[in-house]
């Protein structure tokens, strides 16, 4: 049996958006930036997907930026942000994905920030008094802190954190790469200045995303050329692949109840069977439902003397899982958000994630191998 338990780090491409991108790639090759009529016919594929994307998140087509993915979407809100608005302060957690954490300590690098981490606690959990607090006293600072974490799961509450980044002027950008086609977003509600999705993390294709910029939030472009994405981004459009996330958002939200209630199923069966069969297992950070990513499970477990084969074993064994974010994946270096939290280094940790496709039958597996391994 073959088994995909790393669906933080991608999903498999959906038939239908598959269908969709054939199609696009078959009858639609013109330059969407070209006034012709083979042009003209891709330039509507692009501002239809536009059109989606902005439906579905409540907000204006004219919020909606395509880009080839959640990283470059983080660096453009970050650093423009930073370097249009002369922002000297900036605030983020220590358990960011590097798109968002390692932009910002470059920044700082450079002498154009004073970057402040706020504190999490052993579950993960971030305070969100310091945050006031640094706001209270560093007025128009930039905030950057994710929805979902892609390691430990944890949610945050950025409606409460937009609240707040308000109050004091704030410019505030989420991560909500991992949340995105998973939970709602509704941008007529959220004060939030950017937010970002990545297509490959909601059963679409890799090498496209998008960035949302409130209207009121006026940037700069980070890639100069053409005057693509209005301006805000040169080079020219990847259509197939925006046409393929269009697509994929769609489904995403047409069958969301549904397919967050099953996933969590399969989530919380697998903690049980886990404490069933491996004595002192534990767990990195929020494993309780409506507080975690019901798509993420970080697991601590006690075979210390395997911590270095664990993931070659499961390996081994045809299944595929993580030992931290994915962008770490077969390095030495370990977890920044597991060294953050404290999580003891000498137990092997391991991030299991969860889509519809997969099934209890495959946990068993799963749970059968881990057993014989931490013997």
């Amino acid at each position: 049996m073959q088994v995909y338990f790393d669906n933080a780090a991608t999903t498999a491409l959906d038939p239908e958006v598959i269908r969709v991108m054939l199609d696009t790639m078959e009858n639609n090759f013109g330059n969407p930036s070209s006034i012709h009529s083979h042009g003209r016919q891709v330039k509507t594929i692009v501002e239809k997907a536009r059109k989606s994307v902005a439906q579905i998140l409540h907000t204006s087509p004219s919020e909606i930026f395509f880009t080839s993915g959640g990283t470059e979407a983080d660096n453009m809100a970050i650093v423009r942000s930073i370097v249009d608005f002369g922002i000297t302060h900036a605030i983020t957690t220590p358990i960011e994905h590097h798109a968002v954490l390692h932009t910002l300590q470059e920044m700082e690098k450079s002498g154009k920030v004073h970057l402040d981490l706020l504190h999490v606690d052993a579950h993960g959990n971030i305070d969100l008094h310091q945050l006031e607090d640094l706001l209270s006293n560093n007025p128009r600072t930039f905030v950057s802190i994710m929805h979902g974490n892609n390691e430990l799961g944890n949610l945050n509450d950025i409606e409460k954190i937009a609240e707040i980044c308000q109050k004091y002027n704030a410019i505030f950008h989420s991560d909500t790469v991992q949340t995105m086609g998973h939970y709602p977003h509704d941008l007529s509600k959220l004060k939030i200045d950017f937010i970002t999705g990545a297509g490959h993390k909601f059963h679409g294709p890799k090498g496209v995303g998008f960035l949302y910029i409130n209207a009121n939030t006026k940037i700069k472009p980070m890639i100069y050329g053409g005057a693509q994405e209005r301006n805000m981004r040169g080079g020219t459009e990847n259509v197939y692949g925006i046409a393929g996330l269009a697509r994929a958002l769609e489904l995403s939200y047409e069958h969301m109840e549904e397919h967050a209630a099953y996933i969590q199923g399969l989530k919380s069966y697998m903690i049980e069977q886990l404490k069933a069969a491996i004595p002192d297992i534990r767990f990195n950070g929020i494993i309780e439902p409506n507080k975690a990513l019901y798509t993420v499970l970080n697991v601590s477990f006690p075979c210390t003397d395997m911590a270095d084969m664990l993931l070659f074993n499961l390996d081994i064994a045809g299944i595929s899982c993580s030992g931290g974010s994915a962008c770490s994946s077969g390095t030495d270096i370990g977890s920044h958000v597991l060294g953050a939290i404290r999580a003891d280094g000498n137990r092997p940790s391991v991030r299991f994630s969860f889509c519809r496709h997969n099934t209890k039958e495959e946990i068993d597996f799963v749970v059968g191998h881990l057993k014989d391994i931490c013997k």
